[in-house]
């Protein structure tokens, strides 16, 4: 079964608005597990409008579930992880000033960063996953520089799905495939939904887990987070 790891990026984001603790972020993530999550993911920002550095550290020290951090490896992130110590580190070309993740590396471009960077989160036995396209070059090079997962951006495919799901699914497929080949772990996330989240996942072999945030906590004030989290779960079921 693929795994949910559900980015609570956004209620830090409803607490920020107001200051003060008002949702917990912290209590927010116990309840995700609590409620059938298989993992909690972050991206802190440079600019701090969302998840905070404070909350990275006191997520970590409360659950007991896979812990992903994302985020571009500035110094200050990568120092960051190796304190914390997640059980994965996804690695985002944002750049600060950018909304959210709308883009995946340029592994070509940025391949000797990206493996010196691989190379050093390696040594502290974390799992790394680079943020790619559906592109099947940047897949091969990112595979050479021996990462364990990429998390394929799903964007594209999220804005097709309603007008051709089957011309939507094609490059995913195809690039899952690759992957497979390649030896890496697949990941997907970005604008997966509860419309069409059950098609991707029926049709990418070896899907290992999604990362979903901004729909699912959206759907949540409709349904609940219990609720929502498990309506999510049932999406992924072979």
């Amino acid at each position: 079964m693929t795994r949910l790891s559900v980015n609570i990026n956004k209620i830090a984001t409803l607490r920020n608005a107001r200051g003060g603790n008002i949702p917990n972020v912290t209590e927010a993530a116990i309840n995700c597990i609590r409620f059938g999550a298989d993992g909690i993911t972050v991206h802190p920002r440079p600019d701090q409008r969302h998840i905070k550095p404070g909350d990275v550290y006191d997520i970590r020290k409360n659950i007991i579930a896979e812990f992903n951090i994302e985020g571009y490896p500035s110094p200050e992130f990568i120092n960051m992880v190796i304190d914390v110590k997640p059980e994965q580190v996804t690695l985002v070309p944002d750049t600060p000033t950018v909304l959210t993740s709308n883009i995946g590396w340029d592994v070509i471009k940025n391949f000797d960063f990206l493996c010196e960077i691989v190379k050093e989160l390696k040594k502290y036995n974390f799992r790394v996953s680079i943020f790619v396209d559906a592109d099947m070059k940047q897949i091969e090079y990112a595979a050479k520089t021996g990462t364990h997962r990429i998390e394929l951006y799903t964007e594209p495919y999220a804005t097709m799905y309603p007008l051709d799901k089957q011309k939507a699914i094609k490059p995913f497929i195809e690039a899952a495939k690759l992957a497979n080949e390649l030896g890496l772990g697949l990941n997907s996330g970005h604008d997966l939904n509860l419309q069409n989240l059950k098609f991707y996942h029926d049709n990418i072999p070896e899907l290992l887990e999604v990362s979903i945030g901004h729909a699912l906590i959206s759907d949540a004030l409709y349904y609940g987070l219990e609720n929502t989290i498990q309506m999510y779960k049932r999406q992924l079921v072979d």
